[in-house]
């Protein structure tokens, strides 16, 4: 049996807060003359954008938010930061721009009821961007050109209804749109902007053709593809014929996820892809270079390049561990110095933190399961308290990398397993499609496959065991409560899915093009009702025993709180005080530090007693 390496009288019980404040400095990006940097820090509470000019040490805060965090920014020129922010949690995201002295803030898009996406941040204009707005019609998202200098807005691709998503090409022409009936996919192209656009393929949705961008000389596009095969392979596609020319990487064992190109060079760089890690395959041999000359200087951690300057020369680098959220450094290529910049959670020691290792465990039905144990340190790993944490989405995957849940839970001394059940991403379109209308039943199963493993091989204790999970993963700890009650000795639900009917039929109206699709992946509410009433956890929960911890946002768009309303009043008819948990300022996910300190301080003390933790 292992054991740790710390000695459990020198484990030091870490502050909750530590774990779940806000960093002092991160998101830093490099401006496009690489004169100055970018980064967001805390003022009055909230994330705010600030600027530094390289080789100077004072920085200037820029933006003045003080109700919710800034969630994403960008430089739109030398002098202009553009920034995102929704209202309380709605996702309704509104773009804005300030200057890097902090004059001249304010709102591109001050439209009621909109929400704002980025198409293309255009880094060879110094005026313009692309971006999507769904202020005509809410449903559906027009493209706009908006110029960041004055604000102007020019709508140049009229959503007809059903586009779903749109391309451009190096020139900032929207060449490609790509549309959905709910359930089949069509890729339209066009030769310009004044022709029409007119179909090149349609597949159904199980069938992925998807472009990242063009070729450098705009003929041709680069395109993420499972056509004719299980994983998706990097492909060069020959857009106007429909035909695929080139198959630039594949694997046996996983899905290919990104493809990198240097503007300045028009080279393809890099492709990267998980395994159990990010691994990336370098098509480019000064890319290669740059990679090892980072892996060099900072030795022991994984490093990603996350900004540069049009000349690509100056780099801002992120490095990140199991155990550390990592530091930022700036690295000037010419003179190859690295310029520390911050690191991101200095109060937190990394040797204080648990390793998170792979795991693989077989299924019931023959399944390979891959999935993530994180084992507390300075205990013998054996008989432990365990916390099952299902990932939410459900159509995404968990990664090894650092995660603060984790790590607060394996300091108060839980072991914590996070699973890749059947429809998880990354590993094939058989392992994808294996999870529809599996809700509550076999992805429900994987879940109880890998607590039967951690028991079977002695790690976790069997009447220690409880799960938490956000969104999905909410559902999947009311399902496991439900339908497995002996299982878990307790739950907490985060924004979770309680009611599969009520769910469909609340989801924001953009997602509604895809209802369809939803209904083949989920369950249709008349086809499948009798499939939706037996897995939806709300009509089982007179089954539940297991003490029951939830918490909502009242903004919430994707999972209405109407879904944990529900289930609170179902526990209530049985008399059964179930802990509940509302922020009136937030959505899917607590994102305010003062709210997330609350949920987990909540959470702590909940499994502490249900799992008998001191």
């Amino acid at each position: 049996m292992q054991k740790n390496q710390i000695n459990n009288s020198n484990v030091r019980k870490i502050p909750l807060r530590d774990f779940f404040k806000n960093p002092e400095k991160t998101a830093y990006t490099v401006s496009p003359d690489g004169r100055f940097i970018a980064f967001l820090a805390p003022y009055s509470e909230r994330l705010n954008v600030h600027v530094q000019e390289i080789g100077k040490m004072e920085s200037v805060r820029v933006t003045n938010v003080t109700d919710r965090d800034i969630s994403h920014y960008f430089w739109g020129n030398e002098n202009v930061i553009l920034y995102m922010k929704d209202k309380n949690g709605d996702e309704n995201f509104h773009l804005f721009s300030v200057e890097k002295d902090g004059k001249n803030d304010r709102e591109i898009t001050p439209f009621e009821n909109i929400r704002c996406n980025i198409v293309d941040e255009l880094h060879d204009s110094k005026t313009d961007i692309l971006i999507e707005l769904n202020k005509r019609i809410p449903e559906v998202f027009d493209v706009y050109r908006v110029n960041v200098v004055t604000g102007e807005m020019t709508m140049i691709a009229e959503n007809p209804g059903n586009v779903g998503g749109w391309v451009n090409d190096h020139n900032g022409k929207i060449r490609v749109a790509i549309t959905s009936d709910g359930v089949n996919r069509s890729i339209l192209y066009r030769d310009n902007e004044t022709e029409k656009f007119r179909t090149i393929i349609t597949t159904d949705f199980k069938e992925q053709l998807q472009p990242f961008f063009f070729t450098f000389d705009n003929s041709h596009v680069y395109a993420l593809s499972n056509l004719g095969r299980d994983k998706t392979a990097i492909i060069r596609y020959d857009i106007a014929a429909g035909k695929e020319i080139e198959i630039l990487y594949e694997r046996p064992d996983v899905d290919l996820s990104n493809l990198g190109y240097s503007r300045k060079r028009k080279v393809l760089t890099h492709i990267s892809y998980y395994t159990w890690k990010l691994e990336r395959k370098f098509l480019d041999d000064d890319t290669k270079k740059l990679y090892l000359r980072l892996e060099k200087e900072l030795a022991g951690y994984e490093a990603a390049i996350v900004s540069k300057d049009d000349d690509e020369k100056k780099f801002v680098v992120r490095t990140y561990s199991d155990r550390s959220l990592g530091s930022y450094y700036l690295y000037d290529s010419i003179a190859d110095t690295f310029l520390k910049l911050s690191d991101v959670s200095p109060w937190l020691n990394e040797n204080e933190l648990a390793e998170t290792k792979p795991v693989t465990i077989t299924t019931r039905d023959g399944l390979a399961m891959q999935g993530y144990l994180t084992l507390p340190n300075g205990t013998e790993a054996k008989g432990l308290p365990l916390v099952l944490n299902p990932h939410g989405g459900p159509w995404v995957r968990d990664v090894w990398t650092y995660n603060p849940e984790v790590q607060f839970l394996a300091n108060r001394g839980y072991a914590v397993l996070q699973l890749n059940y059947r429809g998880s991403t990354g590993f094939g379109r058989k392992f994808w499609e294996l999870s529809f209308k599996q809700w509550g039943r076999t992805m429900q199963d994987d879940l109880t496959d890998g607590v039967n493993w951690l028991v079977d091989q002695g790690i976790a204790d069997a009447k220690r065991v409880a799960i938490y999970g956000g969104s999905y993963g909410g559902y999947a700890v009311l399902a496991g409560l439900a339908f497995t009650p002996d299982v878990y000795a307790a739950g907490v639900d985060y924004v979770g899915v309680s009611n599969l009917f009520t769910f469909l039929e609340s989801i924001p109206s953009y997602w509604k093009p895809y209802l369809e699709t939803m209904y083949a992946m989920v369950g249709h509410p008349e086809k499948d009702n009798e499939l939706l009433k037996e897995t939806s956890p709300v009509f089982h929960a007179d089954k539940i025993k297991s003490p029951l911890f939830i918490a909502q946002g009242r903004m919430d768009p994707r999972v209405n709180i109407n879904e944990s309303d529900q289930m609170v009043e179902a526990l209530k008819k049985r008399n059964i005080d179930v802990p509940y948990m509302v922020k009136d300022n937030e959505g899917h996910g607590f994102h305010n530090e003062e709210n997330r300190f609350d949920f987990y301080e909540a959470m702590e003390k909940f499994l502490a007693k249900h799992l008998k933790v001191k």
